[in-house]
């Protein structure tokens, strides 16, 4: 009895040794791994997560799944992988919707994004284009500027709903110049674009897809882009920060790739680099420029953290200025 007790302590011991080493990234992965979207199948981000998910199985050589879980403002995903494993299976794409604005806009959020997941990979930038009614006498963003002061609540301006984030730019763009303009919101980014051409609204900040075939038809007048640089697909268009006072300005949604919090740091590692190798690749960065995004060099996961931290705080305080904290 005496032996087998002693044996049965040192099975105990070695199972408590495995379970102490570290994991190591050379035995992952050994199934498949899930990636969880939180937007429709179809989607620009879901058109990407499927480029870079055939990649990076490539380079795991196991499945990469993409299961769209659309809804909830992404929190039918969100809670989808958020009581998963820290093991590096179960992955999730966020927008910057989810990862940074839902923080104030949801009533009872029930994560903290840089709390209970870690960013793997930065890799798209969505910015929004600045269009007006070809009949107004605006041809400039200092053309809207002046027109907006000498004529205050004349302008009006759609959004696809109260809260999303074309709401939020132009609200943003508001704010830094001190605008008054009237808010129409719409069910759907489409008719929302669509009745600026049509003269039922005078101005949005708009999606690249929806609006640069208005644009070239003449339909739409293009006067600035809200992000840092120049969107490729429309490159005759200075971003806002080129055109303005407003030296810093940038206002842009984003996708990124997220990991449980926890997760083995050389899984981390490993799902980073190889991130970094697929998303700078020339020909996965053409696909994204061919969406009308803006793909990025991922940069280093403190990097992300920092941009994702500075990202909730910048679109919170937007957020509790308009009376919209908890409204969704």
């Amino acid at each position: 009895m005496l032996r087998t007790a002693a044996r049965s302590a040192l099975l105990v011991l070695g199972l408590a040794g495995l379970a102490s080493q570290p994991a190591r990234a050379d035995d992952y992965p050994t199934r498949p791994i899930t990636i969880d979207v939180p937007l429709a199948a179809g989607t620009g981000m879901d058109v990407i997560v499927r480029l870079y998910g055939d990649q990076l199985s490539q380079a795991l050589g196991k499945p990469v799944i993409v299961e769209n879980k659309p809804g909830a403002f992404q929190t039918l995903a969100i809670n989808a992988v958020l009581p998963a494993p820290a093991d590096g299976y179960s992955l999730l794409a966020m927008t910057s919707a989810g990862a940074s604005i839902n923080a104030t806009t949801l009533k009872n959020p029930n994560y903290d994004t840089l709390r209970d997941f870690v960013p793997l990979s930065l890799y798209v930038k969505s910015p929004f284009i600045l269009v007006v009614n070809p009949a107004l006498p605006i041809n400039s963003v200092a053309d809207l500027i002046k027109y907006a002061k000498d004529n205050p609540g004349k302008l009006s301006y759609s959004s696809s709903g109260t809260g999303g984030v074309p709401h939020l730019v132009m609200e943003y763009l508001k704010q830094r110049f001190e605008l008054d303009m009237v808010h129409v919101p719409y069910k759907n980014s489409p008719q929302s674009i669509s009745d600026i051409a049509a003269g039922h609204v005078s101005l949005a900040f708009a999606e690249a897809g929806a609006s640069v075939p208005l644009i070239k038809d003449g339909k739409l007048r293009a006067l600035a882009v809200s992000s840092a640089q120049r969107l490729p697909t429309i490159g005759d268009v200075a971003p806002m920060r080129e055109v303005s006072d407003a030296k810093d300005f940038e206002a842009v949604s984003w996708h990124a790739l997220f990991a449980r919090r926890d997760t083995p740091a050389p899984i981390v590692t490993k799902l980073h680099d190889e991130m970094g190798r697929i998303m700078s690749s020339p020909e996965i960065q053409q696909k994204i420029t061919n969406l009308g995004l803006i793909p990025l060099n991922p940069p280093s996961i403190p990097e992300t953290e920092a941009y994702v931290k500075s990202e909730t705080a910048k679109w919170g305080k937007l957020v509790k200025s308009l009376g919209l904290e908890g409204s969704q």
